[in-house]
């Protein structure tokens, strides 16, 4: 079947640069609202066909389709270096990851999502009860240019597995990534349109929320995700948003020092910081914090950013992110703060080297605001409360890091994050089993695991009748007799004596950390 790049309707062109050259990867349309309409009623019409092979089905497609993924992965790695000139290297440890969790979700639908029995309660004891999760239809999905094979797939493969067909707008900045994706999985099912990529700017990915689609999942940033929500508000369109993040690390006095700084650097530089659950500040015990700043500083000064093999990360891939890096080093150190490694120096006209902040006043930018660059705030604090204390106040909450040696998962709890991990970062992304996603600006809805699948299904609900009723209540043949007996069997099953209250209840309050 003829894929939809195949056949634009717009004369409207734009090209993929590659970030660390300025070389023209490709040239893609700009798709209009006809084109996407078109390509959502496909997807419509493949939908039903996609539902109907059944859970056992679609994990036979998605298998082969994890198949060609592993075979070919180093042509898809080339399209990802290419487009955003990441490293070899990092583009098939994001590709690894995206193809693990597609394992997952083929045999993990069924259990997940097929019918369950549910207990109908003795009020109605003569039914059998079940939920099922059906899916929704056609989702869109609005992927980003940092990670445009693992961020996406969170929803298109988690959007197949649960039974739906999808139309994926990749980045401006990516379109290449989105189209291998599409072919690679139209080799798998040549005949059918279970995965569309419409090509464009803004406007092609207002023309998919506003198209006859049942939910659209996107990523990238707060300001972005609130026009895609009022698109979508027009015909009461669900959405999932996933948007930016301030992550933050919190070091304990009881902490590994050298594996929280290596775990810092790697947090706050790899994909040149370009990570929406990357460390971009630091708040450590001011027992340990000068050990650990001298070895953040050590790794800092070992990494480099470049385009040859030796570099230990790429360019910034959005020209435009350059000046934000800009704007927030320079406010934090117009406001007291220190670069203790890189600084406004250290950004460049395509690469922005490491950069170590300290002693930044928390109302400044490069505290606050995402930076989404190789650059990290440091801050000294008196107690992991304070730390807490500081993490929670902002409005972003998507991820975070806690390095203890003792009270790690008693820290975690405490912050106002969607996802924590414990002497590492970012290892919350890696496990399939794990939902994905932040509280405020940070978005809501959940990609991964059981949450990513029921993300994109209703939940089904049924009963049946198994014997007729010895007491009736849905009838307006209920007589006073049968109320009473109704008052009876409540007062029996929830007004017993153990079931009231003997003294007020007693808040049980934080102990210090």
């Amino acid at each position: 079947m003829t894929q939809l790049d195949d056949r634009p309707t717009s004369s409207d062109t734009f090209t993929s640069l590659n970030p660390a050259t300025g070389e023209v990867v490709g040239t893609y349309p700009v798709h209009t609202a006809a084109d996407v309409d078109a390509a959502v009623a496909r997807a419509r019409a493949s939908a039903s066909w996609w539902e109907g092979l059944g859970f056992e089905g679609r994990k036979e497609v998605l298998d082969q389709w994890r198949g060609v993924l592993a075979r070919r992965v180093a042509a898809l790695v080339d399209v990802v270096h290419r487009e955003t000139g990441k490293p070899h290297g990092d583009a098939q440890l994001e590709a690894a990851l995206a193809i693990d969790h597609l394992a997952w979700i083929a045999s993990h639908a069924k259990k997940v999502l097929g019918p369950k029995k549910v207990f109908a309660g003795l009020l109605l004891a003569n039914q059998a009860a079940s939920v099922e999760y059906r899916p929704l239809g056609v989702v869109g999905v609005i992927g980003p240019w940092n990670y445009p094979v693992f961020t996406p797939m969170g929803s298109i493969a988690y959007a197949l597995g649960a039974g739906n067909t999808v139309v994926f707008k990749p980045s401006e900045l990516t379109p290449g990534v989105g189209h291998w994706l599409a072919d690679s999985l139209r080799e798998v099912v040549p005949g059918h349109d279970l995965l569309q990529v419409v090509t464009g700017n803004g406007s092609t990915g207002a023309a998919l929320c506003r198209a006859d689609v049942d939910k659209v999942a996107f990523t990238g940033s707060t300001a972005t995700g609130k026009r895609v929500m009022a698109a979508c508000a027009e015909r009461l369109v669900p959405v999932v948003i996933e948007a930016g993040g301030k992550d933050a690390m919190l070091v304990d006095e009881d902490a590994d020092i050298e594996a929280a700084a290596d775990a810092a650097a790697w947090g706050a530089f790899s994909n040149a910081g370009q990570t929406c659950t990357g460390i971009e500040r630091v708040y450590v015990h001011d027992k340990v914090h000068d050990a650990f700043l001298d070895a953040l500083t050590r790794r800092a000064r070992e990494v480099r950013s470049g385009h040859d093999p030796a570099a230990n990360y790429g360019p910034m891939t959005m020209p435009s992110q350059l000046d934000v890096v800009r704007r927030h080093v320079d406010d934090a150190i117009a406001k007291g703060g220190r670069a203790v490694v890189g600084g406004p120096e250290a950004v460049g006209d395509r690469f922005v080297q490491p950069t170590v902040l300290v002693d930044v006043p928390e109302d400044s930018e490069a505290v606050c605001e995402e930076t989404f660059g190789p650059t990290v705030v440091v801050n000294r604090v008196r107690s992991m409360d304070e730390a807490i204390e500081r993490v929670n106040v902002g409005k972003y909450g998507l991820g975070s890091s806690v390095f203890s040696a003792s009270r790690g998962e008693e820290i975690a709890r405490r912050l106002r994050t969607g996802m924590t991990a414990i002497n590492s970062v970012i290892s919350f992304a890696a496990v399939p089993g794990l939902p994905f996603g932040g509280v405020g600006d940070s978005g809501f809805g959940r990609i991964h695991g059981p949450d990513g699948l029921r993300e994109f299904c209703y939940a089904k609900a049924v009963t049946r009748t198994r014997f007729k009723a010895p007491l009736n209540l849905t009838t307006f043949e209920r007589t006073p007799e049968q109320d009473a007996q109704v008052a009876t069997l409540l007062a029996v099953l929830h007004g017993r004596a153990t079931q009231l209250p003997k003294r007020p209840l007693r808040v049980r309050r934080h102990k210090n950390l």
